[in-house]
């Protein structure tokens, strides 16, 4: 278990430091926040106000998922006691160390069978649809086969929610209403004025998903120079999420 732990642990540093890589513009500063299941009792969470592009093992908090789940449970909470509640859970006790506000929406994410590794990040271009009035209308189609190779059907549009419980609780209903309807979970969550979460079983789809829907967000901004975006129907993307040929390519990139 020990070398496993360790490997997840490498595996996040690796991919935090990729996605806060500063020539992608995903984040700035100490913006964004990763995670990754140990088991289905443990997970590593960023540090606040730590940088991903340079965040390094130490920089990570290793906490206890079950009890992190059951702030979700609360009606509410205040700043204070939510802080309280995130310094409880850590497993190991270090002193100058914070979990990140999010780290409830990151514990409820892991919480779905197949969630191993999650990455929020705020890319300008995905950030330019998501803050804009037409942002919830913009995404709603998809509009080219790798989007959907990568980043599936569609994605989860999450409306603007306070960041920390009040966020992670509108996340985790949206994920069990796309899993109702869908009989999947969504590969992308896009946040209203805020970012992207990208869900993954490993480091690589949580990178790839986050990179291609980057690219989406910057095709749909120049679809907007000649008339807007040109939609695949609902038929032609539910035959491109089924291809086999398609699977197999997943199966390839992600090394599944």
């Amino acid at each position: 278990m020990a070398t496993e732990k360790g490997t997840v642990l490498e595996q996040l540093v690796s991919m935090s430091r990729s996605l806060g890589d500063p020539s992608k513009d995903y984040v700035v500063l100490a913006e964004g926040n990763t995670s990754a299941k140990i088991d289905p009792e443990r997970f590593y969470v960023k540090a606040s106000g730590v940088a991903l592009a340079t965040i390094t093992e130490a920089e990570f908090i290793e906490m206890s998922l079950p009890r992190v789940l059951k702030m979700l449970e609360t009606d509410s909470l205040s700043d204070k006691a939510i802080r309280e509640h995130l310094m409880a859970a850590r497993v190991e006790q270090r002193e100058g160390t914070r979990p990140s506000v999010e780290t409830t929406f990151h514990a409820s994410l892991l919480s779905f069978e197949g969630v191993n590794f999650v990455g929020h990040t705020h890319p300008a271009a995905v950030n330019a649809i998501l803050c804009s009035k037409q942002g919830k209308e913009i995404v709603r189609g998809r509009i080219f086969p790798d989007e959907v190779v990568y980043t599936g059907r569609e994605p989860l549009w999450i409306d603007y929610a306070d960041p920390g419980l009040a966020l992670a609780k509108s996340i985790l209903r949206g994920v069990r209403d796309y899993l109702d309807r869908h009989g999947s979970l969504p590969k992308v969550v896009l946040l209203q004025n805020h970012g992207l979460v990208a869900l993954g079983s490993n480091p690589q789809e949580v990178e790839y998903a986050t990179a291609m829907w980057v690219k989406t967000a910057r095709i749909l901004m120049g679809t907007q120079a000649f008339g807007g975006p040109n939609y695949l129907s609902e038929e032609q993307v539910k035959r491109l999420d089924a291809r086999d040929d398609i699977e197999y390519r997943r199966q390839v990139v992600f090394g599944r």
